[in-house]
Parts: structure tokens; sequence; C-alpha cells
């Protein structure tokens, strides 16, 4: 290993740890973040990139890190993600590459989303905004008193499926508004309930933030929503997968469910022609429950501390294959 590495950094980095990352490397910065047009580089690309820099760390964030830039010299993969999905692990495994993640890095700024989500579906705060723009604060003779009324958070109960990172973050905001938290997490003993069926019935919102696993994809299905109580809020800020959009868009038609806020799509996007688009009790954002500064700061500093470690031959916190290290 070279006294000072040299690392092609391709995530949006900031903060401390950018700094201490300058200390233990030289740094080539190439953020695919400050890219117009969007660049995403797979393997060969990146690969491209290291030989022309003679890089011997590689830290990304979106770029595909599998193929031919695994052949290369790497001493270590920083993936600024919690589930490094962007790495071929197995790959740099069988390589004997250590591959770092940050797990975490994004919780409060989901959780922050979850709950300006639950405000916004809850409050009619979108469709308020959009009378007043629109000049229609009598609409249709009634005046916004009438329209917009609704149950206050305080008193009410959530139920987060998954107590993860995430999940936590989201607990304690509620718990902080007044609300009665139960949750749902077959791998977490502090859960309160262990059967998904008996929480649904139990809260007047449910939030979910599990991971997506075979196990958990459609896990929010036609009788899942059945089983909520009549007017309950429905969000969503961890993955689309986690439910059956045709069931949730049952339930909020029929009127059984009150409103939804929703972070995730099938590709990112719903169709324009989506029958979700014109119910003003459905909040829609594209993605961006991790989109805050915060957390790039926070996975620049927890690559940068597990480099720190694995430099010093020590192990790092945050590795996903320890067993290709010493």
């Amino acid at each position: 290993m070279p006294e000072r590495p040299v690392a092609l950094v391709t995530a949006s980095c900031r903060g401390p740890g950018f700094d201490r990352l300058r200390e233990l490397c030289d740094v080539h910065y190439d953020p695919w973040l400050d890219q117009r047009p969007l660049r995403i580089w797979d393997g060969d690309a990146l690969a491209e990139q290291v030989d022309a820099i003679g890089a011997t760390v590689l830290v990304c964030e979106t770029d595909m890190v599998r193929g031919a830039v695994l052949d290369r010299p790497l001493v270590a993969i920083g993936s600024t993600r919690g589930d490094p999905t962007n790495v071929d692990v197995p790959g740099a495994t069988a390589r004997g590459i250590p591959v770092l993640r940050t797990p975490g890095r994004n919780a409060d700024a989901v959780a922050e989303l979850t709950v300006a989500l639950l405000f916004a579906a809850s409050r009619h705060v979108v469709a308020g905004d959009h009378d007043v723009r629109d000049g229609e604060i009598y609409r249709d003779g009634t005046i916004p008193y009438q329209r917009f009324r609704a149950w206050q958070l305080a008193g009410r109960t959530a139920g987060l499926i998954g107590l993860g990172a995430v999940g936590r973050a989201v607990k304690w905001r509620l718990e902080g508004l007044g609300m009665t938290v139960l949750s749902h997490d077959p791998f977490a003993p502090d859960a309160t309930h262990r059967e998904l069926d008996a929480l649904l019935g139990d809260v007047d919102v449910v939030s979910v933030h599990a991971a997506v696993t075979p196990e958990t994809v459609g896990l929010m299905s036609a009788a899942c929503f059945a089983a909520m109580r009549p007017g309950a809020v429905y969000l969503n800020t961890a993955r689309a997968a986690l439910h059956d959009l045709d069931a949730l868009t049952a339930a909020l038609r029929s009127g059984h469910l009150s409103a939804a806020g929703l972070d995730h799509f099938d590709g990112e996007m719903l169709p324009p022609t989506h029958p979700l688009l014109d119910m003003d009790q459905v909040v829609l954002t594209p993605h961006i429950g991790g989109a805050t500064y915060d957390t790039e700061a926070n996975h620049t500093a927890m690559i940068a501390d597990d480099l720190a470690l694995l430099l010093a031959g020590r192990r790092p916190r945050h590795c996903v294959n320890p067993e290709v290290l010493p």
C-alpha cells in the first residue's frame, strides 16, 4: 500500500470529513451531482478514470463499481450508501478489496421529510396553497375553514413499519408532536407489535421504513390497506416496492384512507395519467428524502473515519465484507 493513496471521489462530499479525506489521500474530486446533464459511470468508465490518475481508493455514490474497475489495484472502495447496491460486493470480495458503507447517513433527513409529508397531507397544505395561488379562497361558495378542517396530530397514534435508523428517527419526532408511536419490525426486539396485522387497526397513521427484501416486496397489500382504520393516513418515504400502488390508489379513491404522502415511485416517477395526480389529499415528492447537505457531510465523515482506520491497519466500523480484512 502506498504511503499516500490517490482517491477518485465521485460522491458529493463536504464538511470536516472532506478535510480529513484530503489529509489521508490525494483527492481527485469529480462529483456526479455537479454534472449537467447527469452523469453516472459504469465499471469501464471508472476504470479509465482510475487509470488516468493512478487511483487506489474509490469513493462513489451512484457510479457502478463493477467489472473492469475491480481489476485495478484498489485498496478500498467507499460507497456513500447505507446499502452499497452500486458495488459488486462479491466481485470486490473475491479480489480482497474492502467495501465501506455509510449506514444511517440520511436517517434524520428522511425522518424530517416523513414529518413534512404527514403535515402536508393531513392538514391540506398543498391544496390550500393552490387555492391561495389560484385566487380561489371562496371556492364553490365555501370558506377554507369548511374545506380544510382536519384532526390534529397531537393525541393520535402512529404505526411505524421498520424500526431501523430512519424508523427510530421518525419515532422520537412524532412522540415530540404528542403522538403515541407503535411499531412493527421482526428484527427489533423493542418493537411493540410482532405481527403487522395487529398494528394496522390500532393506528391513525402508518409510516413505512422497511428495507426491500423478497419478504417485504408488496408488504402493504390490499388486505393491509383494508385493515387500516377508516380515515387513516399512509406514508412511504422508503421504497415504492413495499406497497401495492393499485391497492393504495383504490383505498384513497374510496375514501377509506384520508390522505397519503409518498416519496418513491417505480422508476421514480408516475405516469402522467395516474389517478394519484388528481387527488388533492395525496402529496407526492420525487425521492428527495435524503437530499440534504447534511447527508453529504455525514457520509463523508463516515467514509473518512473508516478509511483512516483501514489505512492505519485497524478494522473499519462499517465494512460490508470484513472477511477480506487481516
